[in-house]
C-alpha cells in the first residue's frame, strides 16, 4: 500500500482533518467503478488547498491519500449507519446520486476490503487519536475541526439547494455550545453565505467520536457547498475568485476556534 495519508503537526492546541481529499485508489476498486465514476465525483475536491492558510496559523493537519471510494474514513469501522435515509457506508456502494458504484460482481473483495480497514483506515484514525491525546497533553485541551465539501446540489441526498456552510457539532454532543454560537456568529457576518447548524451534515463519525467536551475535546465538522469555491462538474476546477473570499471565512472560524480555546482553557 502507498503512502495513506499526509500529517502535519503544528504548534497549537488545533487539529484540521480532511479524510475525503484522497484521489488514490487500489487496483481492485480502479477496475471496478462504472464509467461515471472513474472521475471521483463524490471526492471532497481542493480541500488541502482550500486550507492551506491553516498551517500559517499553527494548526497540525491530517489529509488521507485514498479516495472515499476504497473506504470512507469518516465511518465507524462496525459499518453502522450515522443517518436516517439516503446515506453511504464504510465502503460506499453507491455513487452520491445513487447509483451503483462498482460493475456487476467487481466490488472489491471481503479479504481486500479487510485489508484496506487495517491499513488506511486504521492509521487515518490512529493519527487523529495520537495527536489529540499530544494536544491535550501539551496544552490542557484539544479542538478539532473535521474540513469537507460537497456538491451543492444532490437530491438523492437533500432536497432543494444545500447551505453554502454547514456546521455540524452533533446536536451539541461535539463541543461547547458557546464555541457553536461563536461560529453561528462568524457565518452570520458573511451574508453573501447561507450557513447552518446542525442542519442535514451533523458531523459523522469523526466528529461524532473525537469530540468530547467533557474531557476537553472539541470538534466541529464543516460541510461547506462546493459551488463556494469550484466548478461542480467536471473537470471539478479550483476557482481563485471565489475560493479567495471564502477563505476570509473560514479563516476566521478557525481564528474563533483558537481564541475561544485560549479564554475558555488559559484565561
Amino acid at each position: 500500500m502507498e503512502k495513506v495519508l499526509s500529517f502535519h503537526q503544528g504548534t497549537l492546541p488545533l487539529l484540521i482533518s480532511m479524510p475525503h481529499a484522497g484521489l488514490r485508489l487500489t487496483p481492485a476498486v480502479q477496475q471496478g467503478l462504472v464509467e461515471p465514476a472513474q472521475s471521483l465525483p463524490d471526492t471532497d475536491w481542493h480541500i488541502p488547498q482550500l486550507y492551506d492558510f491553516a498551517r500559517g496559523l499553527g494548526a497540525s493537519v491530517v489529509a488521507a491519500e485514498y479516495s472515499r471510494f476504497v473506504i470512507d474514513l469518516n465511518r465507524p469501522d462496525d459499518d453502522k449507519p450515522l443517518y436516517v435515509g439516503a446515506t453511504t457506508g464504510l465502503y460506499p456502494a453507491t455513487l452520491f446520486e445513487g447509483e451503483p458504484l462498482f460493475k456487476d460482481g467487481q466490488a472489491p473483495s471481503a479479504q481486500e476490503r479487510a485489508g484496506y480497514l487495517e491499513a488506511i483506515w486504521r492509521p487515518y484514525h490512529d493519527t487523529i487519536g495520537n495527536e489529540l491525546a499530544r494536544l491535550r497533553e501539551q496544552f490542557g485541551y484539544a479542538l478539532l475541526w473535521d474540513a469537507h465539501s460537497i456538491r451543492s446540489h444532490i437530491p438523492h441526498l437533500f432536497e432543494g439547494k444545500l447551505p453554502d456552510f454547514n456546521l455540524g457539532t452533533f446536536n451539541g454532543a461535539s463541543c461547547d455550545s458557546q464555541l457553536a454560537e461563536r461560529l453561528q456568529g462568524v457565518c452570520a457576518k458573511f451574508e453573501q453565505y447561507s450557513h447552518v447548524l446542525n442542519g442535514r451534515f451533523k458531523g459523522g463519525h469523526i466528529t461524532r467520536h473525537y469530540g468530547d467536551p467533557a474531557n476537553d475535546i472539541h470538534a466541529v465538522q464543516l460541510e461547506l457547498a462546493q459551488s463556494t469555491y469550484m466548478e461542480e462538474v467536471e473537470p471539478f476546477k479550483y476557482r481563485e475568485d471565489l475560493a479567495a473570499p471564502t477563505q476570509v471565512v473560514l479563516q476566521q472560524l478557525l481564528e474563533t476556534v483558537l481564541a475561544w480555546g485560549k479564554e475558555r482553557y488559559q484565561a
